[in-house]
């Protein structure tokens, strides 16, 4: 992007706009180059106004939660970034046990105060990075329970600034996926929870963490999972399988305690991820005759990179 169009865009913005902000200080993974400009708008009208700029003009823009499912090219991302999750971080509940959530609000905030106001049906994702709006994008759960079974609605932008509104019935979820447009950016969601006990919403509660920390590699800076399961194997059995744990490429490994994991020594580039991506869909395919599919966003890559990994 020409220095001309970031600084007319910067005369639109009521929220703070870095220029050539390193994504490596805005991914789990810390990995990453600059993008031409980051936006963190300060309110929904600041947004609308950013959203119809960049449509006028056509330009690139990618829309991230706490970037905790992505992993972003060396190489950076000529384009802009806006991200919600320092503004919009409203979250109220209902006597009725139902619950509104801005979509920069932490999942895991969103996990521990339903469980405050004795509401069950998201307490396996106790331990879950990311954002409400991330979340809700690729259907996130853990141990047979997803963050779409309590969803009501969802509030919506489109990149010309229209608020759109759908309800659950407009909406398709799968296994870590759902059909809302790439090109509209969710602002707030509705949810209806259900009462529980609190020894039922504990006793899951502790379940799920005990098994996160047994299982996952908590301590290193990864994007959690990488592959999709496959409908019969989960992804890190097969790789598992494959003797690949502990492969290393630079600074990044396949996790020794989890091998549907890539983790950051400290020093890891995006190479070094996209090498071991690799190394993993490649002998799954040639041991299993099964084709790994990305769970994890990728940002800045050239187009033969993102369709040799089978990314959409």
């Amino acid at each position: 992007m020409n220095t001309q169009m970031i600084s007319q865009i910067q005369t639109h913005i009521k929220g703070f706009a870095g220029l050539n902000e390193s994504m490596s200080n805005h991914t789990t993974f810390g990995i990453g180059g600059s993008a031409s400009l980051m936006i963190f708008p300060i309110d929904k009208q600041d947004l609308i106004g950013i959203l119809k700029f960049i449509n006028k003009h056509d330009l690139p823009k990618y829309f991230i939660g706490s970037g905790s499912n992505l992993l972003v090219s060396d190489n950076g991302f000529d384009g802009i970034v806006i991200s919600l999750k320092k503004t919009f971080k409203k979250l109220s509940f209902l006597p009725d046990l139902s619950f509104i959530a801005e979509t920069g609000v932490m999942l895991g905030t969103l996990v521990k105060q339903a469980i405050q106001h004795g509401i069950t049906g998201l307490e396996s994702m106790i331990g879950v990075p990311g954002t409400v709006g991330g979340a809700l994008i690729m259907n996130a759960g853990a141990y047979g329970s997803e963050i779409s079974n309590l969803l009501i609605s969802a509030s919506t932008l489109t990149v010309a600034g229209e608020e759109k509104e759908y309800s659950i019935d407009d909406l398709i979820f799968s296994y870590r996926s759902s059909s809302f447009i790439k090109n509209e950016i969710i602002i707030s969601a509705s949810f209806q929870g259900k009462y529980g006990t609190n020894e039922i919403i504990q006793n899951a509660r502790h379940i799920a963490s005990g098994n996160r920390k047994s299982t996952q590699p908590l301590k290193f800076r990864s994007a959690g999972s990488i592959f999709k399961n496959h409908q019969d194997f989960a992804a890190g059995y097969l790789i598992d399988k494959c003797g690949l744990k502990g492969t290393r490429c630079g600074g990044a490994e396949i996790s020794p305690k989890h091998a549907n994991f890539i983790v950051n020594h400290g020093s890891a580039t995006s190479g070094d991820v996209v090498e071991l991506i690799r190394i993993a869909q490649r002998e799954v395919q040639r041991q299993f005759d099964i084709k790994l599919d990305l769970e994890i966003e990728l940002l800045g890559f050239k187009d033969e990179i993102m369709k040799e990994l089978h990314y959409d």
